[in-house]
């Protein structure tokens, strides 16, 4: 039988002992480590648990078999690990970011955000991976001494950069947050009059990087929305196996299969496809993230943070593959008529939630209302983002005579 290699800590690997900390210092764990501590917060969070009954791609009740967001932060969780540990990297802080990068989804996934974003267009939009920060430390409320869940420094800039910096060094945004700016809530959190003294202490550094185990985690979600999308979409029929071939390396990999068995049945092939596509994804992150680390030679996790460009990537040509994948699953699944009449119900559910809670504010809930930290429409949004599928349309049948059935 063989056996893993184990791989030496890297010296350029995030090192609990030497965190920056917590935004409220706490005793140190006698048993835990930093970052094992925060990924046991996040587990044992209502925000994750929720994450069992909101959308993927597909409603709760559409079927026992497709991915929720719980099981897919699962296997994203499962990925990152592996990558994290064939790299040198740390294992608890790449699980913890994976963990958590969906808290901050609201019900029925992207339709979801996109209908708040559309509510909250005159006070700064809704983006759910500031709303994830938001989540962790504001709308959290477990402890005596905090909001949140006062997680370490190396998570939180983890969970706001993981795709990258937002600003320049000059704070001006960057990339994908050039033309509307940087998020509400995360420039609430440490960059605006408004956010606290201690939380500016707490500077995530939004001009650089984030580290390894973030980059990598980024690529992990990747890795599972190719492969399993594709699972979910052949399940549902939304698209045949046979228009596959023509994919980048998913078509090549389905020739291997069927070379190799040609007469396996339909369900083990799907399987033996999504596991090979997986393992050759992963196996491509870390050649082409060691190649970017040996060239860089970094000596410390702040190297990589501050390094011109990210270490963590695809290399060319499985760039190529990603892209192509998701250039077949955007009109086959994403944008196919079923599912977008779905998520056009779906937005609906949550226009009308908001306008009515809007107008009427003695709707929202008052233990949830006069727990809240926030008032007026970023009120509303939290409550909102924080509803499971399921609670959202319970909610939409109890204030309207008429609520859609998702199907």
């Amino acid at each position: 039988m063989a056996i893993e290699a184990a791989v030496a800590r890297a010296a350029y690997a995030s090192d609990p002992g030497v965190s920056r900390g917590r935004l409220y210092p706490e005793p140190a764990s006698p048993t835990r480590n930093a970052f094992r501590r925060d990924c046991d917060r996040i587990i044992h969070s209502t925000a994750f648990r929720r994450l069992a009954h909101k959308t993927q791609v597909f409603v709760f009740h559409e079927g026992d078999h497709f991915r929720t967001r719980l099981t897919h932060t699962l296997e994203v969780t499962q990925i990152a690990r592996s990558l994290a540990r064939a790299l040198g990297l740390d294992e608890d802080l790449a699980e913890a970011l994976a963990l958590a990068h969906d808290l901050g989804h609201p019900p029925f996934g992207h339709a979801g955000e996109r209908a708040l974003d559309r509510c909250l267009a005159t006070c700064g939009g809704f983006d759910h991976n500031a709303q994830t920060l938001r989540v962790v430390t504001a709308l959290e409320r477990r402890y005596p001494a905090f909001d949140g869940l006062n997680l370490s420094w190396e998570t939180l800039e983890g969970l706001v950069k993981h795709n990258g910096p937002l600003t320049l060094r000059d704070g001006s945004p960057t990339g994908r947050y050039r033309e509307r700016g940087v998020p509400h809530a995360i420039e609430l959190y440490a960059n605006s009059p408004e956010a606290t003294p201690e939380a500016r202490l707490h500077d995530l550094e939004l001009w650089s990087f984030a580290s390894a185990e973030a980059q990598l985690a980024a690529l992990a979600d990747d890795i599972a929305y190719d492969a399993h999308d594709i699972d979910d979409g052949l399940r549902a029929g939304l698209f045949a196996l046979d228009e596959l071939a023509d994919v980048p390396h998913v078509g090549d990999i389905l020739r291997a299969i069927r070379g190799q068995f040609p007469v396996l049945d339909p369900p083990r092939l799907v399987h033996e496809l999504i596991r090979r596509l997986i393992t050759e994804m992963i196996e491509d992150v870390i050649a082409e993230t060691g190649r970017r680390l040996r060239a860089l030679a970094p000596r410390t996790a702040d190297d990589v943070r501050y390094a011109p460009a990210a270490v963590g990537a695809f290399s060319p040509a499985m760039a190529e593959a990603d892209r192509a994948i998701k250039g077949f699953l955007y009109p086959r699944m994403y944008r196919h008529e079923r599912i977008m009449r779905i998520m056009g119900d779906a937005e609906r559910v949550v226009d009308e939630l908001f306008e009515r809670y809007s107008r009427n504010p003695e709707d929202i809930p008052a233990d949830w209302a006069h727990a809240a930290d926030g008032a007026g429409q970023r009120l509303i949004a939290d409550f909102i983002a924080g509803m499971t599928d399921r609670y959202a349309l319970i909610e939409h049948a109890r204030l309207f005579d008429t609520t859609p059935e998702l199907r």
